[in-house]
């Protein structure tokens, strides 16, 4: 097993540029996770910026294009500031492979809110998965979904229907997820807001559903324990779908948003 933290190391190369290995074991199939190369993206916007001398920073937000799809393998993080402020520094982050650039991203930075928020309106859902749950590595597809070798990943079976072949669920799954053997932090979460598998599925459409254009939003600090994700799509027009993650962590606390726009694997 590959830890997250260790997954997602960045080595500076001292020029405002960084390189990464890309792991198998955090792949979909076959290709890196989308929420894995966004925190990744993030990761080195803050290395860039704590690296200049000034006081820990955290992602705030990161808008990121998948342009063309990365492989399992070392990569080259270019960086461009674009805005530095009291309250937020922008960074762009370009992930090259071979001379191409397969992700674009601008990350926002600044400080995590350490209050408790003054408003929400949160999903309902347990802090815990319920004992049906599913564990995601120990469905035949697992082998297609390396990334449960470094994080736990549990999916409500209620309404679920794909599972058992069953079209016409709402599009609307319920998941929990944490890394193995450490706890959650802003870039996991980062993750989270990706995890599940397309909500299309519930349509039959089955396979690979590459997203195009993905945007998180980090509202806090995860607390230890298990991170309750609920993906919503408001619609579907042709081959075209949206995703809407709300992550929230064991205490009740919203810790992330992503909202993606993505392509399924068949218009049916």
């Amino acid at each position: 097993m590959i830890s997250f933290s260790t997954a997602a190391a960045i080595r500076p190369l001292g020029d405002g540029t960084f390189t990464a290995e890309l792991p198998a074991e955090w792949t979909v199939g076959g290709k890196p996770h989308g929420g894995f190369l966004l925190a990744l993206l993030a990761k080195t916007a803050v290395a860039l910026h704590t690296g200049n001398g000034t006081p820990l920073v955290d992602p705030l937000a990161v808008s990121a294009q998948f342009l063309h799809s990365p492989g399992v393998g070392p990569a080259l993080l270019r960086t461009e500031v674009r805005k530095t402020g009291r309250q937020a520094t922008v960074v762009a982050v370009n992930l090259e492979q071979r001379g191409r650039s397969c992700v674009e991203a601008v990350i926002t930075t600044g400080r995590l809110p350490r209050d408790r928020a003054a408003w929400t309106d949160l999903p309902n859902q347990p802090a815990e998965p319920p004992g049906n749950a599913i564990d995601i590595s120990t469905l035949p597809s697992a082998s297609m979904f390396r990334l449960t070798e470094g994080c736990d990943v549990r999916l409500d079976p209620s309404g679920a229907g794909f599972l058992h072949g069953h079209v016409g669920d709402p599009l609307r799954l319920r998941l929990w997820a944490r890394p193995r053997g450490e706890h959650a932090d802003p870039l996991f979460a980062l993750v989270a807001g990706d995890i599940s598998m397309p909500v299309t599925f519930n349509l039959g459409r089955m396979g690979w559903s590459p997203a195009v254009q993905l945007t998180a939003l980090l509202r806090s600090r995860p607390a230890p324990g298990w991170l309750r994700i609920q993906v919503d799509c408001r619609a579907v027009h042709g081959a075209w779908f949206d995703s809407d993650a709300t992550v929230v962590d064991s205490t009740g606390r919203l810790v992330c948003q992503a909202r993606q726009l993505a392509l399924t694997a068949t218009t049916g």
